[in-house]
């Protein structure tokens, strides 16, 4: 849960939720699904040369944000796997068809710390930068999502204020993210070891359905879950 009890007033200042990813085929592809979804056009953000992907970005209140990317073709193919497991056949395949919620980014302000205290890998703080942003997130060498999406990529700004002010802000706020999962105990064991299970909702799987992330999110036209 996002914002309420006395609990998550005490990490508020502390890990936060940063943004929710939505990956897309192509930007173009991203953009028309979010106006068809949230009724909303999502501007331009900018290029991330490091990873060969761009993205557009709107606020979401609260310091947080929602993010659409894609890797850019008219980049040069990044020397490491691309984040966001958007180098995997399956992932490009599941983009071609729609785009979707594949992930979230966790804001914590000591990355090493959380990375050396996490008890499993969640990744290598790396140090990347754009326009006047600097950062620092947690990244794995294959690129892959943590848990499939489930758990959080970790990041630390280095800038201030928090980038999500100077977006654009067009009435939409995150009202809850839930985790859909079939071991959900296992799930709440790795959240509460990067102390980020205050963020979100775990709700239980059968078996035969795979794990998924809902967001819902208040828009000018009423409550959409993505």
């Amino acid at each position: 849960m996002l914002l309420t009890g006395s609990a998550v007033i005490y990490h508020a200042v502390m890990n936060q939720l940063d943004h929710i990813v939505i990956a897309a085929d192509s930007l173009r592809q991203g953009v028309d699904y979010l106006r068809q979804t949230l009724g909303v056009e999502i501007p331009p953000g900018g290029l991330h040369r490091t990873m060969g992907t761009r993205n557009h970005l709107m606020q979401l209140a609260n310091d947080a944000y929602l993010e659409v990317i894609a890797i850019d073709p008219q980049a040069q193919t990044p020397p490491r796997p691309r984040w966001f497991g958007l180098d995997e056949a399956l992932m490009r395949a599941s983009l071609k068809r729609q785009p979707r919620l594949i992930t979230w980014v966790m804001n914590t302000p000591d990355i090493g710390r959380l990375v050396g205290e996490a008890g499993f890998d969640i990744g290598v703080p790396t140090r990347l930068t754009r326009d006047n942003l600097e950062w620092e997130i947690a990244l794995t060498d294959d690129g892959r999502l943590l848990a499939g999406g489930m758990l959080p990529y970790c990041i630390q700004w280095h800038s201030t204020p928090h980038p999500s002010r100077g977006m654009a802000d067009l009435g939409c706020v995150l009202h809850a993210l839930t985790i859909y999962h079939n071991r959900p105990r296992w799930l709440a064991e790795q959240l509460d070891a990067i102390d980020a299970s205050h963020l979100v909702q775990i709700e239980p799987l059968p078996d035969s359905e795979s794990p998924y992330l809902a967001a819902a999110i208040e828009t000018p036209g009423g409550l959409v879950t993505l």
